[in-house]
């Protein structure tokens, strides 16, 4: 018999949500895609890391050229404690004044000069100089290279430097 306001059959129970079967089937199904998800969320978060370091890099080089051209003066990028992955300062070595720093980057490796100094028309005062930036497990396809040529432009390269 049909209930005329419901629309429901009288006397027939109607039930509404999932069995506990079932939600321990979708739990199992959602288990195993993050178990074989976690390896490549690994990977994305360190290449994410070796991409915004060397962002990081190349903007301070920027900065020091473009401080170094304004000021028409020689303006200094030095790694802190003589290790680039330990951050880096930009002072303008006559005053003595700090321009900017940069704090650790936890997890990469960053190799480099002892130090980039740019004189006042933005060019290097030492040779050509490359910057490697590379993840904590080495992984080439992470990798990136920023080389900076003697008028004083950083260019980032994904991969190894040559």
């Amino acid at each position: 018999m049909v209930n005329l306001h419901t629309g429901y059959l009288v006397g027939r129970r109607v039930m509404l949500g999932f069995t506990l079967v079932e939600v321990l089937v979708v739990i199992a199904i959602a288990a195993i895609l993050a178990a074989v998800a976690a390896p490549n969320l690994s990977w994305l978060i360190l290449s994410n890391r070796i991409k915004n370091a060397s962002f990081d890099v190349f903007s301070s080089l920027v900065y020091a050229r473009s401080e170094a051209i304004t000021r028409n003066t020689t303006v200094t990028v030095t790694p802190t404690g003589g290790n680039w992955s330990s951050g880096w300062t930009v002072t303008e070595p006559v005053i003595g004044t700090v321009l900017r720093t940069q704090d650790a980057l936890g997890s990469i490796t960053i190799t480099g000069p002892a130090s980039v100094s740019y004189n006042g028309m933005g060019r290097l005062s030492t040779a050509a100089t490359t910057f490697s930036l590379t993840g904590t497990n080495a992984n080439q396809a992470n990798s990136r290279c920023i080389s900076i040529d003697l008028s004083g432009r950083p260019v980032v390269n994904k991969g190894t430097c040559p």
